[in-house]
């Protein structure tokens, strides 16, 4: 009962908040955020009342089964953006500016944080830590990003590029973590790994992309023996949750660790559907109505997730805020300078990097594995991307729909129409 209490609760609040950040323009997710972080143990979980809000951490990490699935439904719907025909005009493009803008992210936090290490706070920013930083600075949300982009109706040049080069940040992040956090393993314990700093990362791209590939293969095939829609919904619904399921998989071979990337496999299985299926994209629109309410869930939780204890720890907002404000300018130059390389529009150029901001569940998981290894240096990377998340997930939402609609693929109709239907 606490636990249907629990969803039920964490649901009213993010539609009521939903309702209040409305006069003040804010996308809708916003306002779940919001709902997550008062329903979480950091307000009225202190009551202590089991059901009402979440007590403690644990009661929040007991529901994370909805984040795993609502994360492989949005990684789902991200691969409906791949479609072939689509891929000819942007494919290049994205590719390009996906990977520089990661890549520059990663060096701009990167100088800046060993600077503050070699000049300002010395041990009390280790340089593991700060290299480790600069690589889970090239994480992007696309949660955020692809709810913003739904709610407001958004279509246009910017938005066609927008998502491939979020769905890329999870392949690119990957490869740059496993690197970086090598280097920093070795700064700290005196020796190189290049099975996890080169091996371990390229096999998980590679079997996700392949498992994507033959799960959405047999989706596929599996959609052309029903004619009915409910039926047809189901059957996706079903594909998407079994291939959620066999992304945690994990086993190792020969001291190889062998596992898979959920966002991936997930994308991948979107891909291949809407390339392969005639009906895809019927499919895709009534999958996207049932998945609404497990979205809110989504980030009410992720909300509530957010630890506002960071702020007790001044070093760590210090660091936190050199953090930010290096990663966002990294993101938003790498974009402007690789967009202006593949020659994208100047509005595309100008507002691109904006909408890379949003940072969440990848970025969180790659501070947990930090933390789990490095020790006390590793809580205070993860304390440091918490401080991170927090921010980029309250503001992120408004900025990205700032700049699409200054980038024109927002039209005021659409906004007014949105705001409507909230």
């Amino acid at each position: 009962m606490e636990t249907l209490l629990s969803i039920s609760i964490a649901l009213c609040a993010g539609l009521l908040l939903s309702r209040f950040v409305k006069p003040l323009k804010m996308p809708a997710v916003t306002g779940y955020l919001i709902a997550g972080i008062l329903i979480g143990p950091c307000c009225l979980g202190q009551l202590g009342v089991k059901g009402l809000g979440f007590p403690t951490m644990e009661d929040v990490k007991a529901l994370s089964l909805f984040n795993d699935v609502a994360l492989g439904f949005i990684a789902f719907a991200i691969g409906n953006e791949f479609r072939l025909s689509q891929l000819r005009h942007t494919g290049r493009q994205a590719t390009v500016i996906g990977i520089f803008q990661a890549l520059t992210a990663t060096v701009c936090v990167d100088v800046v944080l060993i600077a503050l290490h070699a000049f300002v706070l010395g041990d009390a920013l280790p340089i593991a830590d700060a290299i480790t930083l600069g690589a889970i600075a090239t994480a992007t949300a696309p949660a955020a990003t692809l709810m913003v982009v739904r709610q407001y109706k958004a279509k246009g040049k910017l938005t066609d590029l927008l998502l491939p080069i979020v769905a890329l940040d999870d392949a690119v992040g990957l490869i740059v973590f496993a690197v970086s956090f090598g280097v920093a393993k070795a700064l700290k314990f005196g020796h190189f790994d290049m099975t996890s700093i080169l091996v371990e990362p390229v096999l998980e791209i590679l079997l996700s992309l392949l498992l994507g590939f033959v799960m959405g293969s047999i989706f596929s095939a599996a959609e052309k023996y029903f004619k009915s829609n409910s039926k047809r919904l189901s059957l996706s619904i079903t594909f998407v949750i079994l291939t959620v399921a066999l992304s945690m998989i994990e086993f190792d071979i020969g001291g190889v660790h062998i596992g898979f990337s959920s966002l991936l496999v997930c994308m991948m299985l979107g891909t291949v559907f809407c390339n392969i299926c005639d009906f895809s994209e019927e499919i895709m629109g009534k999958t996207d109505r049932w998945t609404a309410p497990l979205f809110i869930l989504f980030f009410v939780l992720s909300g509530a997730e957010l630890e506002l204890g960071i702020f007790a720890n001044l070093a760590a907002v210090g660091i936190g805020a050199a953090y930010i404000l290096s990663r966002s300018f990294g993101k938003w130059a790498g974009a402007s300078i690789s967009a202006k390389m593949v020659k994208c529009e100047p509005m595309i150029q100008k507002y691109l990097g904006i909408t890379l901001l949003p940072q969440a569940g990848v970025a969180l998981g790659m501070s947990v594995t930090v933390a789990q290894t490095l020790g006390a240096e590793g809580e205070m990377v993860r304390n440091i991307v918490l401080f991170g998340v927090l921010i980029y997930e309250l503001v992120g939402p408004t900025l990205t729909r700032i700049a699409l609609t200054r980038a024109g693929d927002i039209q005021p109709k659409a906004t007014a129409v949105a705001t409507e239907d909230e």
